[in-house]
């Protein structure tokens, strides 16, 4: 499958990969023939990444066992990704923090700043850091997940919506500014999606009436190929 897939041949690093959404979008990947470098805190569970996908026919991944907010390691997996491949084809930048729901005043500076650093600081530096990689490519693409709560005033969501606001502006700027590039950068909002970070947020809901994320990974191929078109937009799974 490594050699037959829609991503043979292309590098993608996913971030926020060892669950959730960028677990299944790495998984995704490896099995559409991509060379996944997998960037997550937890050891034990991108060990398992890299298992599913060798047993699915991928290549052995690439782990990056960091915090994404310290953010000197970010600049140096550009530097090694530059020695080892050239280039970067696929940017897909997914690690995010929720915080807690409280009204805006209650939040203690240290939980503001927490969920600007990996919502949108971290995602800044993936930018600056592998923006040279990915004009390396013939055909950069770069994705960033959002959340619907970026687009609409919704109480007690303070930094976690306002982060994702200023992501969504961010990733549009970047967007404009390399149109005249083989790069295309664009958002997804995944919606409803089956996680830890869904649980967190909605307590009360039945985890079992929302799709798996492995449901919605479709739109993060379709983004990754090289005939994709769209940049700059906001585009639902």
């Amino acid at each position: 499958m490594s050699n037959a897939g829609k991503l043979a041949g292309r590098v993608a690093l996913v971030t926020g990969a060892s669950r959730g959404i960028g677990r299944a979008v790495a998984l995704r990947y490896g099995k559409e023939g991509a060379q996944v470098v997998a960037f997550a805190r937890t050891t034990g569970a991108l060990e398992e990444l890299d298992d599913e996908i060798r047993k699915a026919g991928g290549l052995p991944a690439v782990l990056i066992n960091e915090n994404l907010t310290d953010f000197d390691k970010i600049d140096q997996t550009g530097a090694a990704l530059f020695q080892r491949f050239g280039k970067l084809d696929i940017l897909v930048g997914n690690a995010a923090m929720l915080g807690q729901l409280s009204p805006v005043g209650h939040y203690t500076p240290k939980m503001w700043t927490d969920v600007f650093n990996l919502n949108v600081h971290a995602n800044w530096r993936l930018i600056r850091a592998m923006d040279p990689l990915l004009r390396q490519s013939d055909a950069g693409r770069a994705m960033f997940v959002t959340s619907g709560v970026a687009r609409r005033a919704q109480m007690y969501w303070g930094p976690y919506a306002a982060s994702k606001a200023a992501l969504e502006q961010m990733v549009k700027i970047y967007a404009a500014e390399v149109a005249h590039t083989q790069i295309k950068a664009n958002i997804v909002d995944p919606g409803r999606v089956r996680t830890k970070m869904r649980a967190q947020a909605f307590p009360g809901e039945d985890p079992m009436t929302l799709p798996a994320p492995d449901a919605i990974t479709d739109i993060f191929v379709d983004l990754a190929t090289v005939s994709e078109a769209r940049n700059g937009a906001v585009v639902s799974a």
